[in-house]
Parts: structure tokens; C-alpha cells; sequence
């Protein structure tokens, strides 16, 4: 059987497969000015030339000798520079991948890092577990980005490493990403079961508002109220635009007056059917949702 499985691996062992996906790659992605080539007098080693031929090595830009280094990182994942080695299982290690990649790159290699996280969750190859390190915000945001339908998104844990004096530390946020948007932040304010003060109240839910609505989406509070038919309703919905709209900007000038636990329920709730009116429930389930699933992360923990 060793035997058997020994002339398997010699027998797929070889840079020619390598060679073929990495121009592949190159040429989908737009990197036209260079390709791999194998070395004829040197078996199973390649070399990177341009389209007439010269090696490239030394005029490759940053950018492009870090995508074609994660590229064939990528492709040695799959196999081995020992044909013994080419079955055997194995954890990846990758340390910032698109430090010095523009935006068009970092979206390919998050996109070929989520297909390997897919492989995992469904046991394909030889990769079994993936430790990916990054100090780049904009690379996290994507990379670990997850909705209903990500088949691994019950596969993975965030950590923050940190050194300080010259002591490293690590804090694990278990299955919640640790970095958050501004606006992600609001949500997270607005559903804090601590949170019970009305002025704090009034700006968290005017931004969101203000954000979702008019900034994004280009529409005006008129248009909301236009949306609730009702008359109670409509009354409500525009005391309470007005309210996140003076909450944040007017000066109170010592006149302050408490407002009571239902009334603070209930102009929630009209924030709430604002989205439902809109329609935009969906995204008001999933911001308020996702918030919830962070609770009990941090619960468990």
C-alpha cells in the first residue's frame, strides 16, 4: 500500500500544474505584463518572464511580487516540494497577504482565502485549519465578512494580539469580529440594555436614521412620513423625526424634562416601524441580530 501510494504522489508531483493555474490566475486578474515559465534545463523549477521572454524578477513592482509570492503559496498548499509530503494534512499560517496590495487584489486573495475556508468546512484537501494574521482594518472587514448562507460562518474565532512594554497579550471575541464600523457601533449603543438615557437616545437613533436613510440611501424624512398611513402612527413617526433631529443639535438651556421608560419604548418601536414601513426590515433584523448573536459570544466566554 506505501508503495502504491508513493508512485501516486510521484506521479503528481510536477510544477506544471502549478505553472498553468498561476497564468491562469495572473491573466483573469489583469497581470498580463508577466508570466511563469519552466525551466527546461532545471526540472520542476519555473522562473517569471516577461511577454519576450526576459526575467522579470527584478523589475516586478511591490505590489506584484506580493501577489505572485501569495499565489504560489496558494498553489503549494496543494502540494509539495517533497513527493512524500503531498497527501499529508496541514495548518496555514498567513501573515498579512495584502499589506501592500491595492484594492483589486485584496479582493482576489479574499477570495481565494474564502474558498480554502470553504474546502475546510467540507473537508476537502489537505488543509485543515487556517491562522490568518492581519493588520489591515479594510482586509479584516472582508475577509470576515459572513451572512446567512457562509457555510463555515459557525467555524471560526477572532482574536486582538497586542504588545505592550514588550509583553504580547491576546483577547479572544470568540465567533464577533472585534472590528466594527461606526455605524455597527450605533446599533450596538442603541440595543445595550444599559443604555437609558434619552439624549444619548435621541442622537444614537437620529445618526442611524440620518446614515441609513438619508446619507445612503438619499432620502428625505418627508418620504418616511409619507410611507404611515395611519394618522396616530404618522403623528408619531414625525414627533419622533423631529426629536432625533433636535436631539443632537438644539441647546437645551436648562430645560430638561425626563422622559418615562414607556415613552422611550415607544418612540423605539415607531424607530422600528420606520424600517418596516420603508421597507428595510430586513436590515433592522439583521443589525439588531447580529447583535445579539455578539452577546452570547461574549457570554460564553
Amino acid at each position: 500500500m506505501q508503495q502504491e501510494l508513493t508512485i501516486l504522489e510521484n506521479s503528481v508531483t510536477s510544477v506544471t500544474p502549478t505553472v498553468n493555474e498561476i497564468n491562469r490566475l495572473l491573466n483573469g486578474y489583469g497581470f498580463t505584463n508577466f508570466l511563469i515559465r519552466e525551466v527546461p534545463e532545471n526540472k520542476n523549477h519555473y522562473q517569471i518572464v516577461r511577454d519576450n521572454g526576459e526575467p522579470a524578477i527584478s523589475t516586478l513592482s511591490e505590489g506584484e511580487k506580493t501577489f505572485i509570492t501569495f499565489l504560489y503559496y496558494m498553489q503549494l498548499v496543494k502540494g509539495s516540494h517533497n513527493p512524500n509530503g503531498v497527501t499529508t494534512n496541514r495548518v496555514l499560517v498567513i501573515d498579512d497577504p495584502v499589506s501592500s496590495l491595492d484594492s483589486n487584489i485584496l479582493f482576489v486573495v479574499n477570495t481565494l482565502l474564502r474558498d480554502v475556508f470553504t474546502d475546510i468546512h467540507e473537508d476537502r484537501g489537505s488543509v485543515k485549519q487556517v491562522i490568518l494574521l492581519t493588520h489591515n482594518v479594510y482586509f479584516h472587514k472582508e475577509i470576515a465578512f459572513i451572512d446567512k448562507h457562509c457555510k463555515w460562518r459557525d467555524c471560526i474565532n477572532h482574536w486582538i494580539l497586542r504588545k505592550r512594554d514588550n509583553v504580547s497579550s491576546i483577547q479572544a471575541y470568540g465567533k464577533s469580529s472585534p472590528i466594527k464600523s461606526s455605524y455597527e457601533l450605533m446599533w450596538t449603543e442603541l440595543k445595550s440594555s444599559t443604555l437609558n438615557s434619552c439624549i444619548v437616545t435621541q442622537n444614537i437613533m437620529r445618526r442611524i436614521i440620518e446614515n441609513y436613510f438619508q446619507v445612503f440611501g438619499g432620502i428625505s424624512p418627508d418620504v418616511i412620513l409619507e410611507k404611515f398611513t395611519n394618522a396616530e402612527d404618522k403623528k408619531i413617526c414625525r414627533s419622533l423625526l423631529s426629536w432625533v433631529n433636535d436631539g443632537s443639535h438644539s441647546m437645551p438651556e436648562d430645560l430638561y424634562v425626563e422622559m418615562s421608560d414607556d415613552q422611550l419604548s415607544r418612540n423605539k418601536d415607531i424607530f422600528h416601524q420606520i424600517f418596516v414601513m420603508m421597507g428595510q426590515e430586513a436590515h433592522y433584523d439583521m443589525m439588531m441580530q447580529e447583535i445579539d448573536k455578539e452577546d452570547e459570544s461574549i457570554a460564553i466566554q
